[in-house]
């Protein structure tokens, strides 16, 4: 559910959980907003001393930080989610994503831990989609999964 604001004379639209602390995180409102690069609403999905760690690059950002490197990261965006797991507080979202143009492709692992209806901690895993290694496919074993 979205509630409409207006911010410096420009219509904006916000996860309703987001003024309802009674409310659950929706990762999906959540991913929408990362991968359209909200920098109006991304910093409201966390708690103001979260942590977002990207270990493949090992960087650990601050909210600021994270909401400036997704929102100037180049090109536009589009994506999926593949798969959802809870355990406890946590939350996994397996989510493939592509710029418009699908030149490219990657994937992501992100464990979302949440404090209430915020992002408590983010530790996101990124890989570059691509073809097996050579030395794999001379084995002549495996097969595509798409």
């Amino acid at each position: 559910m979205y509630k409409d604001f207006f911010l410096k004379r420009k219509l904006i639209t916000v996860p309703f959980f987001l003024y309802n602390p009674l409310m659950h995180l929706n990762v999906e409102n959540f991913w929408k907003d990362v991968i359209s690069q909200n920098r109006v609403v991304l910093p409201h999905y966390f708690t103001d001393d979260a942590v977002i760690r990207w270990h493949c690059t090992n960087e650990q950002f601050s909210v600021a930080e994270y909401v400036q490197a997704n929102c100037e990261y180049p090109n536009e965006w589009n994506g999926e989610i593949e798969r959802i797991e809870k355990s406890g507080d946590t939350t996994i979202l397996v989510g493939r994503v592509f710029p418009l143009d699908k030149s490219v492709s990657y994937h992501v692992v992100s464990f979302i831990k949440c404090d209430g209806n915020k992002i408590q901690e983010l530790d996101e895993y990124w890989a570059n989609d691509g073809a097996a290694p050579e030395w794999r496919k001379n084995m002549k074993i495996g097969r595509s999964i798409r």
